[in-house]
């Protein structure tokens, strides 16, 4: 029996000695009945308990303080240095390396990419409302930008001759409203005889009404004797939309009803409703090379009057460039003695302020 008593004692302090550190301070274990110690006649046997005491568990569990982990340094130190740069796509670029390289750290690596992106929106939209407010603020003299062509000219239809030409371009461009101005001027002699004396005067204001779409109106003033006219008065109106708005490429349209008056040199003035249509489109090539394109006409039942011009800008310097252009007017109805088209090729610079 002694020896059932030690293999059970030895059983349970095995099972306890398995149980880790998660026991009890005492453990009572009890005997069954055919193990108890023999009591007296006319008494039933006694249980023998077995009480095990055994030593308090430890206050805490040890463990090792180590860091989180984090990015790698070289990796740090490259997306910050690309952040620098200020560069989005180049940003864009050394996040998705670093992404395929790293990618237990992609969190902190969006992250990062991330606070870049959001400062430069901040940057952004201070910038646009600084502009905004400029603008609004601005006088009426203020926000105007120009430009300045002096050049040579060769003419061919009512007459053959080189000439000079001289043009300024005004414009102002706010929330809603936009202002062009310009003047054109063509003169030239032949022996002593003024053959060319083309002048062109006009203001064109516009107001936006959404991205797209606007309205206009047009003021024009026009002189061209040898075309057969000593003065032509135009009032127009009416909408214009905007095809293409790219950074690189533009075009637009307008379309609307027109009155012109015109002082005829040899036949009596006269006044005519005719519809304008007029396109503007620019193209922009390269960060030196420019094309555009201008057409307009004016249609109407006794005459009808078409121009294009198509001129092509190089980049010399700052602010000055070269160009060449090519117009043609042609009127369906002039006055006897006139041709109907007219071509001019000139070559002239540019000064824009």
């Amino acid at each position: 029996m002694t020896t059932r008593l030690t293999a059970l004692a030895a059983g349970l302090l095995l099972t306890l000695a398995l149980s880790g550190p998660a026991y009890a301070a005492a453990v009572q274990a009890v005997v069954p009945e055919d193990l108890a110690v023999p009591a007296p006649a006319g008494e039933p046997p006694a249980p023998v308990v077995l009480v095990l005491v055994l030593p308090p568990a430890p206050e805490f569990v040890p463990f090792v303080d180590a860091p989180a982990p984090s990015l790698a340094p070289q990796v740090r130190a490259m997306i910050e240095e690309a952040i620098r740069s200020d560069d989005s796509a180049a940003v864009a670029a050394v996040v998705k390396l670093a992404i395929k390289t790293q990618p237990y750290d992609g969190d902190e690596i969006r992250g990062m990419q991330r606070a870049f992106l959001d400062r430069k929106a901040r940057a952004l939209a201070a910038k646009t409302e600084a502009e905004l407010r400029r603008i609004r603020e601005a006088g009426l003299t203020e926000l105007w930008k120009g430009q300045v062509e002096v050049g040579a000219f060769r003419s061919t239809g009512n007459t053959s001759n080189f000439g000079v030409s001289g043009a300024l371009k005004l414009s102002r461009k706010g929330i809603d409203w936009e202002h062009a101005v310009q003047l054109n001027a063509d003169y030239q002699r032949d022996r002593g005889t003024v053959t060319r004396e083309q002048v062109l005067a006009a203001y064109q204001p516009r107001y936006t009404l959404n991205d797209r779409l606007f309205t206009y109106g047009r003021v024009q003033y026009e002189r061209d004797p040898i075309q057969g006219y000593s003065s032509r008065y135009t009032l127009s109106g009416g909408l214009g939309y905007r095809v293409l708005e790219g950074r690189s490429m533009t075009l637009s349209l307008e379309a609307g009803p027109a009155l012109r008056r015109t002082d005829f040199v040899t036949d009596p003035t006269a006044s005519t409703a005719s519809m304008l249509t007029s396109l503007d489109f620019d193209w922009k090539l390269s960060n030196t090379l420019k094309l555009t394109q201008d057409a307009s006409g004016y249609i109407e039942s006794s005459n009808s009057t078409i121009t294009s011009a198509t001129s092509l800008e190089a980049g010399m310097a700052k602010g000055l460039k070269a160009k060449f252009s090519y117009s043609v007017e042609h009127e369906t109805s002039p006055p006897d003695g006139t041709l109907r088209t007219d071509t001019i090729s000139r070559f002239s610079l540019v000064y824009g302020f």
